[in-house]
């Protein structure tokens, strides 16, 4: 390890974050860090490309379940999961998955967690606070306090001035992953240009996008208006080594899951893995502020999530952010008919955050939209066996995620909002089209059957089958690597928030206890060290208050009830 030099700059306020001296938190993530493929740690790396690691074939899911498709879709080559050699050696020749908490069997530690996530360094902004010997707080528009200021010479003399960026004053940034999966969907490439182009340090963002197309007909999401060697400053040009594609063809999507599962396969080890639609427009330093907004919920195993907003009148057309209000995660109930019921997330109100300065907890989890650490894809991929599933991924990854030992926050903040049919005024979105076409390639009664499977299994993996259901009537293949973890149960998560799984009814007005009150009731359980709220000190269990009347009051604190 090479030691702390002259001219980087560590804040103290970093070395508290991460328990420990300047030098100690230099070397933790000095640990991690890798540049252009050099230094310590080559499996941290950044920017790597899926195309420069390994791939594998896999069987479509379609084809587990009606194995005579195998002539018409046959198997699919794709980027095998983040899995660097060096946590092997540290483990035994185990893989990274049996390193943070041996697949959900316990809860990681700290330690563990704070071994995912690659840095890269960026130019800093020059209308940031402080000078390049890096004195004081940097607190300039988007920039954070905690990151590790690199200077332009070994003295580092000269201050920083002007606006835009100073290619002689780096700073060191925790890396983001931004995964999009896209289905023949025109919006695709201007998400990828509002990601890159209104981020305050784009230099930190790798996208992955899963782009599922008809070879024949459309334009492919990778494809720039003009050719990069007539204009190279376009977005897909000027920033090509930061955007990796999945093409698929559009015939043989399976929904969103499958889409979703292939992108989880994209990560790299980035710091923070993010996940949104390829139809979202994006505010100036979302980055920065979706980061400061982790930070603010001070708890390891927090994860960002909320349906987004309708675009119309939350930004104006440079980015510049009009809309103040959230939505909040709290409305869910149970959808469809026999063994493929299964629960689905509502319309979810929105207003202004009750609490300022940090992110407030909710019950469920949204695929619109999720930001956390990148060991949250590590540990909680996409279940790459769950065919022709729409409604029901958010429960899936929800539970599952809530059995490893995460949290849910929906942000005080939204920094992206959603292109929704239903308001786009010049009819473009209407004429998107969606996964459900492929029923005719593929035949009713052969989708009947692969959507049944696929919903039992998806019921089947978080203990929410019907007891009809028997257990050889769904695939069991990869449950351990798809399956639940043992830090929390599924009882535990549906006697907290309300779930009878065998009557298939949750009880009402969930929304009145989430939001200030769960917040109150459950943020004093947060562990000391970071790691998760600490569900087995929480006794409360959800009942309609129109019934039951305010069943949480007696656990708030005297101050706080509301």
């Amino acid at each position: 390890m090479a030691p702390i030099p002259d001219n980087l700059y560590l804040p103290p306020n970093l070395s508290t974050t991460r328990g420990g001296s300047a030098s100690a938190a230099y070397e933790a993530i000095m640990k991690n860090f890798s540049s252009n493929g050099s230094g310590d740690a080559p499996g941290f790396a950044f920017p790597q490309s899926i195309h420069d690691a390994p791939y594998e074939d896999i069987t479509h899911p379609a084809v587990e379940i009606i194995p005579s498709l195998i002539s018409t879709i046959g198997s699919l080559k794709v980027p095998i999961f983040f899995d660097p050699p060096e946590f092997r050696e540290d483990n035994g020749g185990k893989d990274i998955r049996a390193y943070l908490g041996n697949y959900g069997d316990e809860l990681m530690t700290l330690e563990q967690a704070q071994r995912i996530g690659s840095h890269t360094l960026v130019p800093k902004k020059k209308d940031s606070k402080g000078d390049a010997k890096g004195k004081g707080k940097v607190k300039g528009k988007g920039e954070d306090e905690n990151a590790m200021i690199l200077k332009g010479d070994a003295k580092g003399k000269g201050k920083v001035k002007g606006k835009g960026e100073d290619e002689n004053v780096m700073i060191l940034e925790e890396t983001i992953f931004v995964a999009i999966a896209s289905y023949r969907d025109f919006q695709c490439r201007q998400t990828i240009e509002s990601v890159l182009s209104r981020a305050t340090h784009p230099g930190r963002v790798r996208v992955a996008v899963v782009d599922q197309y008809d070879y024949q007909v459309d334009t492919p999401c990778s494809q720039p208006e003009r050719p990069c060697e007539e204009d190279p400053s376009q977005i897909l040009c000027k920033y090509k080594d930061q955007i990796d594609f999945f093409d698929m063809e559009a015939q043989f999507a399976m929904g969103p899951v499958f889409a979703r599962h292939l992108g989880n396969r994209m990560y790299r080890g980035e710091y923070y893995a993010m996940q949104s639609d390829a139809h979202v427009d994006f505010v100036n330093d979302w980055d920065t502020r979706i980061i400061q907004q982790w930070k603010n919920s001070k708890n390891e195993m927090a994860v960002l999530t909320a349906y987004l907003s309708d675009i119309h009148d939350s930004l104006d057309e440079e980015g510049n952010l009009l809309r103040f209000s959230r939505p909040i995660m709290c409305k869910s109930d149970w959808e469809g008919h026999g063994v493929t019921q299964h629960m689905r997330h509502g319309q979810q109100p929105e207003g202004p955050a009750g609490i300022k300065g940090e992110p407030t907890l909710e019950p469920f989890w949204a695929a619109g939209y999720s930001f956390a650490r990148g060991h949250f894809i590590v540990n909680v991929p996409y279940d790459q066996h769950l065919p022709w599933v729409f409604q029901g991924e958010e429960i899936s990854i929800g539970l599952r995620g809530f059995t490893y030992g995460y949290d849910y926050y929906t942000p005080e903040t939204s920094v992206c909002f959603h292109y929704y049919a239903r308001q786009d005024k010049s009819g473009g979105r209407n004429k998107v089209k969606l996964f459900w076409e492929n029923t005719k390639s593929f035949g009713g009664q052969t989708i009947s059957k692969i959507e049944r499977s696929g919903m039992m299994r998806l019921n089947g993996i978080i203990n929410m089958n019907l007891p009809k259901v028997k257990d050889d009537e769904w695939i069991h293949i990869d449950e351990r690597k798809y399956g639940l973890g043992k830090v929390r149960t599924t009882q535990k998560y549906v006697d907290t928030f309300g779930i009878d799984v065998e009557k298939r009814k949750t009880e009402d007005h969930l929304c009145q206890f989430a939001g200030k009150n769960m917040q109150f009731v459950f943020k004093p359980h947060l562990r000391t060290n970071t790691m998760g709220i600490d569900y087995d000190k929480i006794s409360f269990k959800f009942q309609d208050p129109n019934i039951h009347g305010q069943t949480w009051a007696k656990f708030l604190p005297k101050k706080s009830k509301h």
